[in-house]
């Protein structure tokens, strides 16, 4: 049973990877799974719940190799340069992860996008705010901490979107290498300014 829905699981994400997670539909994942549609429906009531697991799974993933390649950091340019140093190693190789990435993220800006899909992403931006925060001698805003975090993701998401439409002889990666380092110094800068304007008691705490 394990062995089945595992190949539900790896099918949609072949599925998504190529048509999208809008357009796909049941009977291509069931398909490519080579099991019918009422086995698809034995495993998950729907393609929302796929999509939720799928999702949920890859994140799990990322944060376990965030938290592995941040690990001895000691300032906040060396975490921020080692997350995303993290995200392009963990997407190299892992094109339908990065779809399910990158089009988990704007569903949630949808009014009527999959439901659940916040928890998994909530938790993923919580663990690059805990990362930045263990470095700082003083604790910014929530917001602060959030915007660096999806800054981070949205850095990544142009990084992987632009690879893709680039020609194969052109070396993104090495072209990333210098933005990647002014990125990270800019949102170090931001975090400096950020603390600067609050409240001294505030800055403190």
């Amino acid at each position: 049973m394990k062995v089945t829905r595992r190949k539900l699981l790896d099918a949609a994400r072949m599925v998504f990877a190529t048509r999208g997670i809008d357009l796909a539909r049941i009977d291509e994942i069931s398909d490519r799974a080579d099991v019918g549609k009422g086995t698809f429906y034995y495993h998950f009531s729907g393609k929302p719940q796929l999509v939720r697991e799928l999702i949920k799974e890859m994140l799990d993933g990322l944060i376990a190799a965030i938290r592995s390649r941040c690990e001895g950091a000691t300032d906040v340019i060396g975490v921020l340069d080692k997350l995303i140093a993290a995200h392009i190693e963990f997407f190299a190789n892992r094109w339908e992860d990065f779809v399910l990435y990158f089009q988990g993220r704007s569903d949630l800006t949808l009014q009527e996008g999959y439901q659940g899909l916040e928890t998994p992403f909530i938790k993923y931006l919580e663990c690059v705010e805990g990362l930045l925060a263990s470095v700082l001698k003083y604790r910014p805003p929530q917001p602060v901490l959030r915007r660096i975090a999806c800054a981070v993701a949205g850095f990544v998401s142009g990084y992987y979107s632009f690879a893709a439409i680039s020609s194969q002889d052109e070396n993104i990666d090495e072209t990333f290498v210098s933005l990647r380092g002014a990125m990270a110094s800019s949102l170090a800068r931001f975090i400096q300014e950020a603390g600067h304007q609050q409240p001294p008691e505030a800055a403190k705490g």
